[in-house]
C-alpha cells in the first residue's frame, strides 16, 4: 500500500479480519502537499465500535487467550511483530508524510523506526518483569503482589505522529496482556489500514486483540464512554482531554491524557548559536511545528537578544520548504486547510499585538498544499497570545530575559508543562535549570524522547505517563494477596 495510486477500502479491521462496516459512511483523505484526494476509506459507526469492543472483550476474556499467555510468549510475539512492521517502514513513512505533511526524512526516523523500537523494548521489559512478587508483611506473614492486565483499552490517536503515538499505547498495552480498540484520526487513517492488513496477514496476535474504528470526534466520544472499556489512553488537544477526563472521572475509569504544550527553550549566555542550530531547529520546529513538545518560546538573554533573533531568523529563512515526500524538505505543509487557517490566524494575532515578524508569515509562494513558512516573532513578551497559546505550527516567539531566575520564571509562567530545553556549554548549569522548570520532560542541548523514560506533562499538559516502565504499569492492575 503506497500513495502511488488511489487507496480505496470498504472494510474495517475488527476481530482479526477485515469486516463489512455497519454503514456506508466514508472518510476522504487528501495529500497535505498537493491537496489531491489520495484515499477513500470506510468510517466506523457506533455499531462498529460495539463490534470492536465486543471482539476485544472476547479476546481478553478467553481463558487461553492473549491475557493468559505467559509474558515470555507475549514478548516473542511483540518481537516478531516489530520485525514484520520494520519491513514495511518505507510504506508507513510515505503514507504518513503524504497525509499530514511530515517531512519524509523526519518520518523515516520517527514513524518508520519508533514503533518497532517500542515493541522490542516492551517485549524485553515484560520478559524480565516477574508477574508476581512476594513482600514480607507486618500484620500477615507475607503478601503476593500480582500484576494483571487492566483489560480492554480505548486508544485514541492524533494525526501528527499517528504510528508513533499509536505504539506508545499499543506496545505497553499488548505487553501487559490487554486488548485494544484503536480510533485513528480521520486526517491520518491510511496507515492504520496498512497496519490492519499486516496483522491480518501474519496472524501474530490472536483475533480481537487489536481492532480499528476510524472516525471523527463523535466516534471517539462514543468509544470513551462505552460501558465495556476498562481504560482510555488519549493524545490530543487539552480541550478534548478535559472532556475525556470528565467522562472517565464520572465512570471511575483509568485514563492517560497526553495533551498540549507551550514549552520554552532557555538559551544561556554561553550557548554556541552556530553549533546548536541543527538541534535547535528540531527542538523548535520538528514536524513543521506540529508537535506538542516543541520549544515554541525561545527565551534569550536580554544583552544578546538581537543576536539570538538574527540567528533564529537565519535558521528559519534557510529551511527548505516543500513537498513532504521530497528528501530535501525541512518544513512541509500543515495537515489540513483548516489547520493552516488556524496557524495563520495566530500570525495575524501576533502582529496585531505588536510583535514583529522577522521572517516568514506567508505561504512561501505555494499555490497548492497547506503551507505556512517558518515564522519568527521578535519584540515579544510572555503575555502575548502567541506566547501563551499552543499554535501547533512553525511559529517561534523570541522573548528576552534578565537573569536565570527570570528565565525560569518565564518558562514556568504557562498553563502548560509538557517539555522544555536549555542550551549551554555548562551541563551543571543546565541540570540545575532543568530541575527548576515545572514540566514533565526536559532536554539539555537537544530534545529526543527516549523509550526508557516516562513521557507526559503537568498542569494542562495532561495526567499520567507513557513510555518507560511507568508506561507498562499504567496498563497493569495490581492485586494484593494476603498470606497468613
Amino acid at each position: 500500500m503506497t500513495v502511488a495510486e488511489f487507496i480505496e477500502r470498504d472494510t474495517l479491521f475488527v476481530g482479526g479480519r477485515n469486516t463489512t462496516p455497519a454503514t456506508s459512511a466514508t472518510i476522504t483523505v487528501r495529500s497535505a502537499s498537493t491537496e489531491q484526494t489520495i484515499g477513500h476509506v470506510a468510517a466506523a459507526a457506533e455499531a462498529d465500535v460495539d463490534a470492536a469492543v465486543a471482539a476485544a472483550r472476547a479476546a481478553f476474556c478467553d481463558p487461553n487467550g492473549w491475557a493468559a499467555w505467559e509474558p515470555s510468549r507475549r514478548a516473542d510475539a511483540l518481537t516478531a511483530l516489530a520485525s514484520v512492521i520494520g519491513g514495511h517502514g518505507e510504506e508507513f513513512t510515505t503514507l504518513v508524510s503524504a497525509q499530514n505533511g511530515m517531512p519524509i526524512s523526519t518520518a523515516r526516523q520517527i514513524e518508520g523506526g519508533f514503533p518497532g523500537a517500542l515493541l522490542s523494548y516492551y517485549g524485553a521489559l515484560v520478559r524480565e518483569q516477574p508477574p508476581e512478587e512476594y513482600r514480607r508483611g507486618i500484620f500477615v506473614d507475607g503478601v503476593v503482589i500480582r500484576r494483571e492486565p487492566i483489560g480492554v483499552v480505548a486508544a485514541i490517536v492524533p494525526w501528527n505522529y499517528p504510528q508513533t503515538l499509536l505504539f506508545t499505547k499499543l506496545a505497553p498495552a499488548l505487553a501487559a496482556g490487554c486488548s485494544v480498540v484503536v480510533k485513528p484520526s480521520p486526517e491520518t487513517v491510511l496507515d492504520s489500514f496498512l497496519l490492519g492488513d499486516i496483522l491480518e496477514q501474519h496472524e501474530i496476535l490472536p483475533p480481537g486483540v487489536v481492532n480499528f474504528v476510524p472516525g471523527g470526534r463523535e466516534i471517539g466520544a462514543y468509544l470513551v464512554k462505552h460501558p465495556d472499556i476498562d481504560k482510555v489512553a488519549f493524545t490530543g488537544s487539552t480541550a478534548a482531554g478535559r472532556s475525556i477526563g470528565e467522562v472517565c472521572g464520572r465512570l471511575l475509569r483509568p485514563v492517560t491524557l497526553e495533551l498540549g504544550g507551550k514549552s520554552a527553550a532557555i538559551l544561556l549566555d554561553d550557548a554556541d548559536l552556530a553549533a546548536i542550530t541543527s538541534d535547535l531547529f528540531g527542538a523548535t520546529m520538528m514536524n513543521n511545528g506540529q508537535s506538542c513538545f516543541i520549544s515554541s518560546r525561545v527565551l534569550a538573554p536580554r544583552r544578546q537578544y538581537q543576536k539570538v533573533v538574527d540567528a533564529l531568523t537565519d535558521m528559519a529563512s534557510s529551511a527548505v520548504v516543500g513537498d513532504a515526500l521530497d528528501d530535501k524538505t525541512m518544513i512541509g505543509p500543515m495537515v489540513s486547510e483548516a489547520h493552516r487557517e488556524r496557524v495563520e490566524s495566530y500570525i495575524r494575532k501576533g502582529e496585531a499585538e505588536g510583535a514583529r515578524v522577522t521572517t516568514g508569515g506567508g505561504r512561501g509562494g505555494h499555490d497548492r498544499g497547506w503551507f505556512v513558512e517558518p515564522t519568527i516573532f521578535a519584540d515579544t513578551n510572555n503575555q502575548m497570545s502567541i506566547a501563551r497559546e499552543e499554535i501547533f505550527g512553525p511559529v517561534v516567539t523570541v522573548i528576552p530575559y534578565d537573569d536565570i531566575n527570570d528565565a525560569v520564571a518565564l518558562a514556568n509562567d504557562s498553563e502548560y508543562g509538557l517539555a522544555g530545553t536549555v542550551w549551554t556549554r555548562d551541563k551543571d548549569r543546565a541540570l540545575d535549570i532543568a530541575r527548576r522548570v515545572q514540566t514533565g520532560t526536559f532536554g539539555v542541548n537537544t530534545y529526543v524522547p527516549d523509550p526508557v523514560a516516562p513521557f507526559g506533562g503537568v498542569k494542562s499538559s495532561g495526567i499520567g505517563r507513557e513510555l518507560g516502565p511507568e508506561g507498562l504499569a499504567s496498563y497493569q492492575q495490581p492485586k494484593s494477596i494476603y498470606v497468613p
